[in-house]
């Protein structure tokens, strides 16, 4: 492994320190946004990381699955209703909340760079977008979340999943590192760093649950 001791943060730009490093992993952490992230040359190609997501058993019937995305579904269905129109970035090889929102009655599209590779519907417009699972996927944070921004229609709302970071986590032992798609983490600094760097109205926490309004 490779012995640099600082990278650049793919949210911000900044100058990353080291971290945590064992015999396959470096992780920086930023001083600027707080975000934790993988040196980019322990990063999967993209073949590797479709051949990885194939593995995940994302059944949509499957009901403990459905109560998994459920904050992200359930807080759709009471801030919408089925006239609004959304769109499930980062759908995946099953895509839940889509099942789950069409089940009632609700507009909902599906991107995915691998999977539902439909780059026109990067053009639209939507009231809602749900990401479940997904922002710590991204290569390319600041990226994403600009072209996020950009798809949402005024007071429209971006519902994400993933798990925050915080200093009493053990990270030698913390699972949500162990999956090497998983490449960017968050803590709650960084959660409001987005809001303020891509000018949300605002942001919620509710556990797992990042609620930023347009």
């Amino acid at each position: 492994m490779q012995n640099k001791m600082t990278d650049l943060c793919p949210l911000c730009k900044s100058p990353g320190a080291v971290f945590y490093r064992n015999d396959k992993q470096l992780y920086y952490h930023c001083d600027n946004c707080f975000g934790i992230f993988l040196d980019e040359t322990l990063r999967l190609d993209r073949e590797a990381e479709k051949a990885r997501y194939r593995e995940h058993n994302n059944d949509i019937d499957d009901k403990k699955y459905q109560k998994f995305v459920s904050p992200i579904s359930s807080a759709i269905m009471r801030d919408f209703s089925s006239g609004d129109r959304g769109l499930d970035f980062g759908a995946g090889t099953g895509p839940v909340i889509s099942r789950i929102l069409k089940d009632n009655q609700f507009l909902i599209e599906q991107y995915d760079p691998f999977f539902h590779d439909y780059p026109d519907r990067l053009n639209e417009k939507y009231d809602y977008i749900a990401c479940c699972e997904v922002v710590e996927h991204f290569h390319d944070p600041h990226k994403e979340f600009k072209l996020l921004k950009k798809l949402l229609l005024p007071e429209g709302k971006l519902y994400c999943m993933t798990e925050l970071y915080n200093e009493s986590i053990d990270f030698s032992n913390w699972y949500y590192k162990n999956d090497p798609t998983h490449v960017f983490f968050y803590q709650k600094k960084t959660i409001h760093w987005i809001k303020e760097k891509f000018e949300f109205r605002d942001v919620t926490i509710e556990g797992r649950l990042i609620t930023w309004v347009n």
